[in-house]
This record gives C-alpha cells, sequence and structure tokens, in this order.
C-alpha cells in the first residue's frame, strides 16, 4: 500500500497544479456551473477516453492521462459544489478555491486507503478500459440519483459516487504510467 500512497499523491500534485493554474488564469468561473453541467464535463472526458480505447487512436493530441486528471479534477470541483452550490457570479479567490479543493482531496485519499485496505488493492489488477467503464456507470448512477431529486433508497449518495470517481481516475493514471 505505501507504493500506491507515493504513486497516487504524485498525481494528486499533478492533479492540484493544474487546479491552481486554471484558478490562476480563469478565475473560479467553474463555480457558476450547475450540478448538471458538471456532470456533464465528466461524461464529455469519460467517452472521449472510452472512445479512444475502443479506436485505438485519437486525432486530438491530448493524453488519456490529462483527461483523467481532468476527471479527477472535475469530480474535486463537483464535491466542492455540492457543500456550497452553484452560484451565478465566481464567488472564490484562488486561495480559498485552494483551501476548499484541498480539504475535499484529503477527504477523498482517506477513502481510498480505507477501500484498498479493505479491498486489498484489486484495481491494480483491472484494466485501464473497465476503469473508465466504472467511471461511466458511476456517472450515469449520479445522473439516474439526480433524477430522483438526490434522494437514494440503499445506494451511495452523489458524493460518495464522486469520491470513486476521483479515485478511478488516479488509479487509471497509475496503471497507464506503469505501463509505459
Amino acid at each position: 500500500m505505501e507504493k500506491t500512497i507515493i504513486q497516487y499523491n504524485i498525481f494528486l500534485e499533478k492533479a492540484r497544479t493544474i487546479f491552481h493554474n486554471k484558478m490562476l488564469d480563469y478565475g473560479s468561473t467553474w463555480r457558476v456551473l450547475r450540478p448538471g453541467s458538471l456532470l456533464d464535463q465528466l461524461f464529455i472526458k469519460a467517452k472521449r477516453i472510452r472512445s479512444v480505447q475502443n479506436a485505438g487512436e485519437q486525432m486530438i493530441d491530448e493524453s488519456l492521462d490529462n483527461e483523467f486528471l481532468a476527471i479527477y479534477n472535475y469530480s474535486i470541483m463537483s464535491l466542492i459544489q455540492l457543500r456550497l452550490e452553484f452560484t451565478d457570479e465566481p464567488d472564490l479567490a484562488p486561495d480559498d478555491a485552494l483551501r476548499l479543493y484541498d480539504d475535499e482531496i484529503i477527504s477523498v485519499r482517506e477513502l481510498m486507503k480505507a477501500k484498498n485496505h479493505d479491498y486489498g488493492e484489486a484495481w491494480r489488477e483491472m484494466q485501464v478500459s473497465s476503469i473508465a467503464d466504472l467511471i461511466l456507470v458511476k456517472l450515469f448512477r449520479i445522473r439516474q440519483i439526480m433524477d430522483n431529486s438526490g434522494k437514494t433508497i440503499s445506494s451511495e449518495g452523489i458524493d460518495s459516487n464522486l469520491k470513486d470517481i476521483a479515485n478511478y481516475a488516479i488509479f487509471a493514471l497509475i496503471l497507464l504510467n506503469e505501463n509505459k
């Protein structure tokens, strides 16, 4: 598990750097996105990954690593939006947004540690394409929960699914880079 934590933290830092730099470039413009819009951004990234995997080639010179990093960041942004709710104007200074981001990544990483302990790092034996499929399944589940006004009967809520998606994205990055 120590190897996983080291690898995980490397990609976590890459994602955090991207988030921070985009905050400096664009500010917190993402705060105006409603939950469905953020979900659509996640969906677009996951669909592109699956499309490239299925075709075996790509026409846009954007690596799958970047797409999985985007999925991680959109998941964290979605978790922040769940906590604060969307707004009509960008309302967070970069430092405030980064503090919220850091709060969420701590929670997501702790969940990863707990699940890795219980599941014995089963993800290491998975294909990256299966992880992409699981991300899509989680996105469809979130859509269904949203259609049910956020209510579930016996299933995890939106936040749990978003945390799983974020962790799957990091797992995919680890596997992709181990295979290089």
